[in-house]
């Protein structure tokens, strides 16, 4: 579409303006907002609130909870931020215009969809334990890019301090809802929507409200198995008995209830929502801003050329070093099933940085500053290019490394 004859009127949907106000009530610190606005700052801020379900549920459940276990992912993630980051600003700081300096994090960030995608294309070749260290890496390369949004891509001219307190406010009041035992998803829905619009008026991105609000949901479920057990027995009871209508319906209100806290807020809302993520918000994000007019010239432009050697180049060896370093040291193992050649392998599919990347590059190039169009659309296309070579060599690599059928 967007080197179609139809060019000016896609990629012009998404400027469209929209504005939102209530007088004398609110009005935004952002009176020009447009559709793609809405939806790197609105839509995807329930990306971003997965991803805090998921950093969550690690931490607290899963492969990020022990130390030990921990460390090889936790190394290799930092070291596929740290090496494409010097390396990006390494390309960039032999050009005379430095502006193109603010695209250091575009490389940092793995693109967990697309890794998973390749690794189910190898099937079963794929050792679990290589899935998990993966997807763990990919947890804390999520984890490390919020970091960057919120710490590298925040304005402090543009920082509203009265509208972060009300934000962090409101986080506090569903913390303090939650350990009072306050259930009802309603509640938590419109105190999310206030932290999120707080957050956004505030100059912090809004995403990083989704983030800290899916870190505060509750990873534990309420009924445990044993609890639940006895509920259905119960329930069996009454059913199988002689008793009155009013007690059987009673006791299936009863089992209903049980079976939904028997099962973590996390998990359900988090089930609630991937199909939506996965199947309206991503391709909607895609579709807002990853158009981009194929120049091939611009492969060779200083933005695209940074871009693709810290995808391609950048990733794998920093992922690779900063591992070899923790196993070295003691401080973390190989898991079983896994060789070296397969954690260059997996190190290469993290080079895959097509939704992080691009968030971030809208980020870095926001705006009609002199220069920042060209250099968005040149990021866009290094990250296009050096994702596809990264997927085709992780593949490549992984097939060598992998058992065969």
């Amino acid at each position: 579409l967007a080197n179609s004859p139809a060019s000016d009127a896609f990629l012009g949907i998404w400027e469209t303006e929209i504005h939102f106000e209530i007088e004398g009530v609110f009005k935004s610190n952002y009176p020009h907002i447009t559709i793609k606005h809405l939806i790197n700052d609105g839509l995807m801020a329930i990306f971003f609130f997965v991803i805090g379900l998921e950093v969550k549920r690690e931490i607290v459940l899963g492969e990020l909870r022990e130390v030990r276990r921990a460390a090889l992912p936790i190394a290799a993630a930092l070291g596929g931020m740290v090496v494409p980051a010097a390396l990006y600003m390494a390309c960039i700081a032999t050009q005379e215009d430095q502006s193109a300096m603010r695209g250091w994090g575009i490389p940092m960030a793995t693109d967990i969809a697309f890794v998973v995608g390749c690794m189910a294309l190898l099937g079963s070749r794929v050792p679990k334990s290589l899935r998990v260290m993966l997807l763990s890496l990919a947890i804390v390369d999520d984890i490390g890019a919020i970091l960057v949004i919120a710490l590298g891509y925040t304005d402090p001219d543009k920082l509203s301090m009265e509208w972060l307190v009300w934000g962090l406010l409101g986080l506090g009041l569903c913390f303090v809802l939650g350990r009072m035992g306050v259930r009802h998803l309603f509640v938590y829905v419109v105190i999310g929507f206030f932290v999120w619009l707080a957050f956004h008026e505030s100059g912090v991105h809004a995403t990083i409200a989704g983030v800290l609000l899916g870190l505060l949901t509750p990873a534990r479920s309420w009924v445990s198995e044993g609890l639940f057990s006895d509920i259905v027995e119960r329930a069996n009871d009454v059913f199988t008995g002689d008793l009155p209508e009013e007690q059987k319906v009673g006791a299936a209100m009863h089992v209903k209830e049980a079976a939904r806290e028997a099962v973590p807020p996390l998990e359900r809302i988090e089930m609630a929502l991937r199909p939506w993520v996965g199947f309206f918000i991503m391709p909607i994000f895609a579709l807002a801003n990853a158009g981009v007019k194929i120049d091939f010239g611009a492969l060779v432009s200083p933005v695209a050329i940074a871009v693709m050697l810290g995808l391609v180049i950048g990733k794998p060896i920093g992922v690779l070093l900063a591992s070899w370093l923790a196993y070295i040291s003691g401080v973390a193992k190989l898991p079983d099933g896994v060789t070296w050649k397969a954690v260059a392998g997996g190190g290469m599919l993290a080079g895959i940085g097509f939704t992080m990347a691009l968030f971030i590059a809208g980020l870095a190039f926001y705006g009609d500053k002199e220069g920042y169009p060209e250099m968005l659309d040149e990021a866009k296309i290094g990250i296009l290019a050096g994702s596809t070579v990264a997927a085709v060599a992780g593949m490549s690599l992984l097939t060598m490394a992998l058992p065969k059928r």
